[in-house]
């Protein structure tokens, strides 16, 4: 397995790390001896995960493409990663009131219709890489989750909704990646029934 697939592989292995970080304050509140001043820490734990997970996602691809070490694997389970860190993230954010659930909604469908796409072509022997406009939609993705996840901090302090700026920047980039998704592969049903 070459360095892009490990990279890609530790992004999944991070996942539940990132996932046990928001859990923590409540474990901590329901122990005889807790250390309230570590209890804001677990979130800031959690982004510091969240963001190392975002940033492996940008250097296996970097060096997939400059060493030539594309593989099938990886045109596979990068996706399936980013797929996994970002559905992770969102029912972290809706679970604590953070971002909506039309929003949450939206990201999941695109996501679950390019996997059935990705499914049908894989039993024809094709795989399917990432577009741009779906790279571009990630990195937003990324960008949005950290914003919500810091309460939109610093920008808070300037009354600048950022935050919710890149809510609806990653639903227009999430539909119209969706589109064109659809659109470029829509060949894999050629000669079905």
């Amino acid at each position: 397995m070459n360095l892009a697939n490990k990279l890609t592989l530790l992004r999944i292995i991070l996942i539940p790390f990132f996932i046990v970080c928001f859990y923590i304050p409540n474990l901590m509140m329901n122990t005889v001896s807790v250390n309230s001043y570590l209890i804001p820490y677990a979130n800031l734990l959690g982004l510091v995960i969240f963001l190392l997970a975002a940033i492996t996602d940008f250097i296996d691809g970097y060096i997939a493409r400059k060493y030539n070490l594309i593989t099938d694997f990886g045109k596979f389970m990068d996706p399936l990663a980013d797929k996994l860190l970002v559905t992770a993230a969102l029912l972290i954010l809706l679970e604590n009131g953070l971002i909506s659930a039309w929003v949450v909604f939206v990201i999941l469908a695109r996501e679950f219709i390019v996997t059935g796409f990705r499914t049908i072509a894989a039993a024809k022997g094709v795989v399917i890489a990432a577009g741009w406009l779906g790279k571009i939609k990630t990195v937003v993705q990324f960008i949005m989750i950290s914003t919500l996840l810091l309460l939109n901090y610093p920008f808070e302090l300037f009354n600048w909704p950022v935050d919710r700026v890149f809510v609806a920047l990653a639903v227009v980039l999430t539909v119209a990646s969706g589109v064109e998704y659809i659109y470029k592969n829509m060949n894999i049903f050629d000669g079905a029934k």
